[in-house]
């Protein structure tokens, strides 16, 4: 059977189409992600403006069109943060029905959690000592400590970079007192997560997909300039390497930025904010080990729904 899953992030609509061979394998057939910017303008207000609807439905077109190429049998779309949290979320979903046919599943953060868990555990070998994954998205991020025994721990936090963004409009390039003010922010706002690596040793950090297939993509080329990033589902982050793209990214202009090697154009306006988010945990957090992880929430949805856990 033949499977696609839409993942409706706030700032790309991400599309997995695979060719489900068993209850527990899959193969995948295609996949793209597309910038839609859905919370553009009207996250912070838990609101989609009327142009970030059109973007969103325009982006959903281009994905079915791909969808009817391979003859898909079944699909299921998952809207996460910008969506279920706008007051006119419902009125997307109803929008997207009539002109798509697709329905919208708007699922809880606590949900996307999972979803994200179940994508990344199918890759990464995760043992007995506790990990710590991570998912940055546009609208919330999602935090979850687990072993090989499975979810020990997870939240949402509504604290995505397109939230951050359009919270704190920082100056380009950022300004030293506007990392501290968003560092003090993330402080107080991470403060359950914090209370809960009191009770559970964490030296490992798994990042999800988005801005970490980004900045391995750009750490690889100087490291690895053969390998092929699109071939690869982990790698591993050197922390001295991060830092100085850190500290790149910290003094480049969006200009700059759109001319840097393996930076996806949808991403330079967000991936400082994410690039200091990311060294914020590692460094408050005293992480140690750091890896990459490209499957995530599609993936997820994909093994839920040949577990029968999803329709």
């Amino acid at each position: 059977m033949r499977v696609a899953t839409i993942d409706l992030g706030t700032n790309t609509f991400n599309l997995l189409i695979a060719e489900v061979v068993s209850d527990n394998d899959y193969n995948i057939l295609f996949e793209n992600k597309l910038p839609s910017k859905i919370g553009k303008g009207g996250i912070n207000n838990n609101t989609l403006l009327p142009e970030a609807i059109e973007r969103g439905l325009s982006v959903l077109k281009i994905h079915k069109n791909t969808i009817e190429k391979y003859n898909v049998e079944k699909t299921v779309c998952i809207a996460t943060s910008a969506i279920r949290n706008a007051t006119n979320g419902n009125e997307f979903a109803l929008e997207v029905k009539k002109h798509l046919g697709f329905n919208l599943n708007i699922i809880s953060g606590i949900k996307e959690a999972k979803m994200i868990f179940d994508g990344i555990k199918q890759v990464v070998p995760i043992g007995s000592d506790k990990v710590m994954i991570l998912d940055i998205g546009g609208g919330s991020n999602e935090f979850i400590i687990a072993n090989k025994d499975g979810i020990i721990w997870k939240h949402s936090f509504e604290l995505g970079m397109a939230r951050l963004l359009d919270r704190f409009n920082p100056s380009n390039p950022i300004i030293k007192d506007e990392i501290d003010t968003v560092e003090n922010y993330l402080r107080n706002e991470l403060y359950l997560l914090f209370e809960v690596l009191k009770q559970h040793e964490v030296t490992t950090l798994i990042g999800s997909s988005g801005a970490f297939d980004t900045i391995a993509g750009m750490l690889a080329l100087h490291k690895s300039p053969n390998i092929l990033m699109s071939k690869i589902v982990t790698y591993k982050i050197d922390y001295n390497d991060f830092i100085q793209l850190h500290i790149k990214l910290l003094n480049s202009t969006i200009e700059q930025r759109l001319k840097m090697e393996r930076m996806e154009s949808f991403r330079v306006e967000m991936i400082v904010l994410a690039s200091i988010f990311i060294n914020f945990i590692v460094r408050e957090c005293q992480i140690i080990n750091i890896w990459q992880c490209s499957f995530s929430l599609k993936e997820g949805a994909i093994y839920q729904i040949m577990k029968g856990e999803l329709n």
